[in-house]
């Protein structure tokens, strides 16, 4: 018999509320951007990689999850953009963090369109400011 295990609306709601509540962590998590290859998951240490940028969440990071027929979405608050890029390179991936600990939470893609994170460009400058205007956190109802 094949899987078909299907989670409801409500379960999908509750686990981007606990992704989102393990973000926030009582202080304003970052996001940082880097180049290179992106890590088999957030528990891997960031190697080679560049980190270009790092932004700022604020200090609650997202809004409560709602329905977004099928799953469940959260939006992240504002977003503090990076005024002064550390590196030149190529975004490629992006990691988010606790801020208080420094513990990875969450990492996905950095592209122009089809990403995890869609930005205007991916050809970041030292020195320039890179900002977020929009961040979304999603979770599929059914398998």
């Amino acid at each position: 018999m094949a899987n078909n295990f299907r989670i409801s609306l409500a379960c999908a709601q509750a686990a981007v509320d606990a992704i989102t509540a393990l973000i926030d962590s009582g202080t304003a998590a970052i996001m940082e951007i880097y180049d290179g290859s992106q890590p088999a998951d957030p528990g891997v240490a960031v190697g080679a990689q560049v980190k270009l940028a790092t932004l700022t969440f604020s200090s609650t990071a997202f809004g409560a999850a709602a329905d977004a027929n099928p799953g469940a979405i959260a939006t992240a608050n504002s977003i503090t953009p990076d005024s002064s890029a550390d590196n030149s390179g190529t975004a490629s991936w992006f990691r988010i963090l606790t801020q208080a600990g420094g513990t990875a939470r969450a990492d996905g893609t950095v592209g122009t369109s089809g990403a995890d994170l869609n930005m205007n460009t991916v050809a970041f400058t030292a020195g320039s400011e890179i900002g977020v205007t929009s961040f979304t956190i999603t979770q599929p109802e059914g398998p």
